[in-house]
């Protein structure tokens, strides 16, 4: 059979990935094919004899290595929501290999000299507008931020940092997932199930008969650890999970991320300082809406300001309860903490998650979700069981815009794996844009989660979390689907880090509005609403612990800047440091032998690396955002409109606070969120 990734495009519906026809050896097949392409392709522009042009050089230089494109796309997605032995290997052979094929074009002189001569001409005689000069610009950045105009000695040195990145990088997630998927707690006295609602026992059934045991069987991946850490009674289990969880490759063995760590942070201060910049928070910064490292930890003492006496008056609430129940010595760890937490939620609210999970069924939440977006913006969402789908638990959906026309696909993966990482994310299997040949695009995007699964008794069942990550998740969906943008490389979702987070939180504030519940939050035996009172009392409990949750991010975000913020090489103990970056903010006990550093992918191989203050940064965004629903009315469609083709569509083709003024009118405060989260009174 032909290797699919080969041709010019595929046959199937909409141009989809055909992933069941293609192998792991078909992807290293295109990947070198497609290699050899983009270098002719770059070759041609960079040799061209011709003036240098916008359109000759620029223009030509984005459309450069399409096939590379798709094939790595294939590989790093799958490698996410879909791994295997076969295809890790291949990642690990060919990430140096990648990263020196895009150091060869970044480091091209002829290249470059072309590309500096657009840009300068430019400069003395603009001539362009809109999303062509923002093209322009960027290109010229990538170049300089990527080494273009460094000295010839130091050239050599900057792509040899970028190839141990990739290959850190991909070690530390690679040593994650097996770690997380390596444990497992096997139970085999009923007993030790004290506390567990029916629906997690059932779960754990499941999963010890998925491993031919008999008992329960809990793992550290979030349907399993959540819940067990939360309502286990007994507390020597509780701390066993706690332990295993935050000590993942943390252990002396071949998965052991502490030196990898140090790489990391060493080698990316190191690519900063050759580009000219202090730290590699400072070379981050200069293309996000923070601009600079003061300005983020502004962000974050004054977040601190607000909400750590808060904070600490949570903490010292769940603390009192523990002590009521087991007496005055007790002594408040992090493994007892969701769980007492819990407690209190239930005396002072009456409110537990198992109580929502029966109207929070999972079909009925993607129609309730889909129905929101129907509601707001028109558009509509039809499966499509003739789209190829890379695992039997994924569907796919054709989108449908307000008048007919076709907008995108969507693919949604809902359950935890063993071949699949923990948390929930967005990516894109094809952006939106015009092609060299004028065809239009539209985007494949896809949302992939872990909630819980069906059980032989029961379908699936969210918790409030689970619909809020669904509807975060589905944000950024909406900013994929919605783009409308002629290059790829401005489309959907390639804006600055610190704004990609407003879409996706943005949504996440529906989840408490009755008017939207109302819609899908049907019993799923009974098809009774749920009653107000539940929704009431989701109500009042929302902003139970959000202090607390605040502080808890800002404490990752003052461990990444750190790390990132560092002008000498990091050496001595991981532990000690991380303790250090965050006892400010320190609320818990801390345990000797975890580290949280040695598995936040997030700072350490994500696109987070001096930005985990971004998750913040746009919740001020979004919060003051969502405001114009609440002042001009929740489902209204036009204020939809104007969030739609003012700030979704535009991607990154205008700098993205002029994106938020235009749909303001005004730049965000701080306010709206300190309201939304009941740190100040709403007038």
């Amino acid at each position: 059979m032909k290797n699919p990734l080969l041709q010019y495009r595929f046959t199937t519906p909409r141009e989809t990935f055909p992933f069941l026809d293609i192998s792991v050896s078909d992807i290293e097949a295109a990947m070198h094919k497609g290699m050899e392409l983009e270098r002719s392709e770059v070759d041609a522009i960079a040799r061209s004899t011709a003036q240098p042009t916008f359109h000759n050089t620029i223009v030509a230089l984005t459309y450069t290595g399409e096939m590379l494109e798709r094939a790595t796309t294939l590989m790093y997605n799958l490698l996410s929501a879909n791994t295997s032995d076969e295809l890790e290997e291949l990642a690990e052979r060919m990430s140096p290999l990648l990263s020196e094929h895009s150091a060869n074009i970044m480091l091209n002189e002829p290249l470059f000299r072309r590309v500096r001569a657009v840009y300068e001409a430019e400069k003395q005689n603009p001539t362009l507008t809109g999303e062509d000069a923002m093209l322009l610009q960027d290109t010229y950045d990538g170049f300089v931020r990527s080494g273009a105009a460094l000295p010839e000695e130091k050239r050599g040195r900057y792509k040899e940092v970028k190839a141990e990145l990739a290959k850190l990088s991909l070690q530390f997630s690679q040593n994650n997932i097996k770690e997380t998927n390596d444990f497992v707690l096997h139970l085999t006295q009923r007993e030790d199930l004290a506390g567990l609602p029916d629906s997690q026992i059932e779960q754990a059934a499941a999963a010890a008969a998925e491993r031919q045991l008999e008992g329960w069987v809990f793992t550290l991946h979030a349907p399993s650890f959540g819940p067990f850490m939360q309502y286990a009674e007994n507390r020597a289990l509780r701390e066993k999970l706690y332990r295993a969880y935050m000590t993942r490759c943390a252990h002396d063995n071949e998965r052991n991320n502490f030196e990898i760590c140090r790489n990391l942070v060493n080698l990316r201060m190191e690519l900063a300082q050759l580009l000219g910049f202090s730290c590699y928070a400072d070379y981050v910064l200069r293309k996000r809406m923070a601009q600079t490292p003061e300005r983020v930890h502004h962000l974050l003492e004054e977040l601190k300001a607000h909400y750590l006496a808060p904070a600490r008056r949570e903490v010292a609430a769940i603390e009192q309860l523990a002590k009521e129940k087991e007496g005055e010595d007790f002594e408040l760890m992090p493994w007892d903490f969701a769980h007492y937490a819990h407690l209190l939620k239930l005396r002072d609210y009456d409110l537990d998650a198992e109580m929502v999970r029966p109207y929070l069924e999972l079909s009925k939440v993607v129609e309730g979700v889909f129905g929101l977006a129907t509601t707001l913006y028109g558009i509509t969402f039809k499966e499509n069981p003739e789209i190829p789908v890379y695992h039997e638990e994924v569907k796919a959906y054709e989108v449908f815009d307000a008048d007919g026309s076709f907008l995108a696909v969507l693919y949604t993966d809902f359950f935890p794996r063993s071949s699949k990482q923990s948390g929930a994310w967005m990516t894109s299997y094809r952006e939106s844009g015009v092609t060299l040949q004028g065809e239009t695009r539209r985007p494949h995007v896809s949302v992939t989660m872990n909630f819980s699964k069906p059980t032989p008794s029961r379908p699936s069942l969210l918790t409030f979390d689970e619909l809020e990550t669904f509807l975060h998740e589905f944000g950024h969906a909406l900013h994929g689907i919605f783009a409308d943008t002629h290059y790829p490389a401005l489309s959907g979702t390639n804006v600055y880090w610190d704004f990609v987070e407003l879409p996706s939180q943005f949504m996440e504030n529906f989840a408490l509005r009755p008017e939207f519940l109302r819609t899908f939050a049907h019993h799923y035996e009974t098809g009774e609403e749920m009653p107000e009172t539940l929704l009431e009392r989701i109500r009042r409990a929302h902003n139970f612990n959000a202090a607390y949750a605040c502080i808890r991010q800002v404490s990752f975000g003052l461990l990444d800047m750190a790390y990132y913020t560092r002008t000498e090489k990091l050496e001595g103990d991981i532990r000690n440091f991380e303790r250090e970056a965050w006892k400010s903010v320190q609320l818990m006990p801390s345990v000797p032998e975890t580290c949280m550093s040695v598995q936040f992918g997030h700072i350490m191989n994500g696109g987070y690396s001096a930005g985990y203050y971004s998750y913040k940064w746009a919740e001020v965004l979004d919060a003051d955002a969502f405001e114009a629903f609440l002042e001009r009315g929740l489902f209204d469609r036009e204020v939809a409109n104007d969030f739609r083709h003012k700030l979704l569509s535009r991607g990154g083709t205008v700098h993205p606070q002029q994106l938020y003024n235009d749909f303001r009118g005004h730049p965000a405060t701080i306010n709206a969120l300190l309201k939304r989260d009941g740190i100040l009174p709403r007038a």
